[in-house]
């Protein structure tokens, strides 16, 4: 039989700090990089709070993803950090143990500590993960606001307690904690609550805005000026707009979406499932958009039974972008009028051009 590799010195020291009750700031300081993640989760789902707040406030990674430790409703662990946090910020030296920047409350962090956490018993990283330690020593409070960044679904009539919790936190924050979201779902919450929530949020660093519930033209003409400060956005679902059958007065709220429309000029995935609401207006908004949307067939199938004119002037489109259209087109049986012919000349004459495109 062979003889089996005994244990590395960090993995014995591992396994006694993991049986410790609490680890005091001395012992952290001088710990190894490697027994980080796998000592944070032990104490994360140990609900061993004095620890964890010691061990942010050393934490040497740039980077905290609790996204994927966190299990709703027990928050408890979660509040932890942020009262470590809140120690954290007020300090105007800290540990130059201390990288840490972003904390990620998204689901994305997998990675992060299945890296750190798998190739020994107890949980630590092989030898070439380690990393010495540094000296204790203090350094100033970096000027930089702490990034936190969290995918929001707002799908109830009120706000959960957790929720209510970390927003409260945040607000209370905002010169030193900055609130990214990437990822914004709407199912169901009054419009004062939204407004309440995104009053917080950095609308900047928005990418994907769904929204999956029915709204009046009102609402959707109150949610349009939040909607334009989203100056990244490349991706936006509306569901059902409900449009009044007093058209005169929705006139006005049909100026104020498109006006706002106008300004994402990242936009690269629209999709409507009810855009008669842009009837008469659909053209001013499209032209104004700086890209190209990537999928613009399925805006023409929407449009095939009515659509007579198509003005394609400096759109840019590409050979590989027509091909994808020239279904759609054919379906466009009320079409009289392409311009921007010079676009199309190297496709004038082929049959399936003359069928797409009709008369012009």
């Amino acid at each position: 039989m062979s003889a089996q590799t005994p244990p590395r010195l960090v993995d014995l020291a591992g396994r006694h700090l993991l049986r410790a009750d609490d680890l005091d700031f001395p012992t952290l300081e001088s710990l190894p990089t490697e027994l980080f993640p796998p000592l944070f989760l032990e104490a994360f789902t140990g609900y061993r709070t004095e620890t964890l707040k010691a061990m942010v406030q050393t934490w040497p990674f740039v980077r905290l993803p609790l996204g994927a430790l966190i299990e709703l409703p027990h928050v408890g662990p979660l509040q932890a950090v942020l009262e470590a946090l809140d120690v954290l910020l007020a300090q105007k030296v800290r540990s130059r143990r201390c990288k840490l920047r972003v904390l990620d409350l998204r689901n994305t962090g997998q990675s992060f500590w299945s890296m750190w956490s798998g190739a020994s018993s107890y949980g630590c990283s092989g030898s070439r993960m380690a990393a010495v330690a540094e000296p204790r020593s203090m350094t100033k409070q970096p000027s930089t606001p702490l990034k936190v960044f969290i995918d929001l679904c707002l799908k109830k009539r009120t706000l959960d307690n957790f929720l209510t919790y970390f927003l409260r936190w945040v607000e209370q924050r905002k010169t030193s904690v900055h609130l990214c979201c990437k990822k914004l779902k709407i199912i169901s919450m009054p419009m004062d609550n939204i407004v309440k929530v995104l009053s917080m949020v950095q609308l900047d660093c928005i990418q994907e805005v769904q929204v999956s519930c029915t709204w009046n033209l009102s609402t959707l003409a109150t949610f349009a000026p939040l909607l334009c400060e989203m100056s990244h956005l490349q991706r936006l679902r509306l569901s059902h707009v409900h449009v009044s059958a007093f058209k005169k007065q929705e006139h006005g709220h049909v100026v104020q979406i498109t006006s706002q429309f106008r300004r994402l000029g990242h936009l690269r995935d629209l999709h409507l499932e009810s855009p008669s609401f842009l009837e008469g207006c659909l053209d001013q908004m499209l032209r104004c958009l700086k890209s190209p949307l990537d999928t613009p067939p399925i805006l023409l199938e929407k449009v095939a039974a009515t659509l007579q004119d198509l003005d394609l002037d400096l759109c840019g489109i590409t050979d590989s972008q027509l091909e994808a259209c020239l279904p759609a087109l054919s379906r466009c049986s009320q079409l009289r009028r392409v311009t921007d012919l010079g676009v199309f000349s190297w496709k004038r004459d082929s049959p399936s051009f003359g069928l797409s495109c009709g008369r012009f």
